[in-house]
């Protein structure tokens, strides 16, 4: 279950899933989270606990949050190791002016690109699959 190294790989083979809702990232203290929250990710850093989660989430709960995105999957079983694959779509993205926060997971690679620029980026990304 290592996953695809090759890049020609996994540029070639490349779709995208492009999932509901809104989802925010929002830090909170001390890994400290409240009862009724389903994060998406979580990651624990010194200054806090970062976690990825609906937008309507984070509003029920009063919490505070930065840059609404739409999260899209990569549905290609990348290798943890495998190189360049995040950078050649994040420059794609780049060259269109779109930031990206990239997730790894096991399986897949994820997308939070900024709200309202989903489908600029699945237009960037079939285009990659595409390319010679």
């Amino acid at each position: 279950m290592s996953g695809e190294t090759d890049l020609t790989t996994l540029l070639s083979t490349l779709t995208t899933t492009l999932h509901d809702g809104t989802y925010v990232f929002v830090t909170l203290p001390d890994n400290t989270i409240p009862p009724g929250l389903t994060p998406r990710m979580m990651f624990q850093e010194s200054e806090g606990t970062t976690l990825i989660l609906l937008k309507d989430q984070a509003q029920d709960h009063g919490l505070a949050f930065e840059f609404p995105s739409r999260m899209i999957t990569l549905n290609v079983h990348s290798a943890l190791e495998a190189v360049g694959f995040i950078a050649v779509i994040a420059t794609k993205l780049a060259a269109a002016g779109m930031g990206v926060n990239p997730v790894a997971g096991f399986f897949h690679d994820h997308l939070f690109v900024p709200e309202g620029r989903e489908e600029d980026a699945l237009s960037i990304l079939r285009g990659i699959a595409t390319s010679p």
